[in-house]
């Protein structure tokens, strides 16, 4: 489910945001920008939302102080780095094997 409005993501940098496979976006999403969500759902759905948001945000504050740059912290997320890695396959969600997110966590991007 997608929903259109001007107040979710806060922030003007932020364009969406998935919360528990319902995305809130300012904008209209590009088909990339779909998949990426996609995955972010596959990756709440297996985590069980809850497990997901608490990871995120842990990991999130692990690598701030990694990086001491919030941009290169969250871009360095596993999560994120899946998202970014493969919001350009057509049919990843269904080839995705469950977890895949988890061989991305030592390695950094940027």
């Amino acid at each position: 489910m997608i929903i259109n409005n001007s107040i979710i993501p806060f922030g003007k940098d932020y364009h969406a945001i998935n919360l528990c496979g319902v995305v809130f976006t300012k904008t209209q999403l590009t088909r990339t920008a779909l998949r990426h969500e996609r995955i972010h759902t596959a990756q709440q759905r297996e985590m069980l939302f809850v497990g997901f948001f608490l990871w995120y945000v842990v990991e999130w504050l692990v690598r701030l102080v990694m990086y001491r740059n919030a941009y290169r912290a969250y871009r360095n997320i596993s999560f994120e780095r899946e998202a970014y890695q493969y919001q350009h396959i057509k049919r990843y969600t269904r080839q995705r094997r469950h977890y895949a997110w988890v061989r991305l966590l030592s390695a950094s991007t940027i």
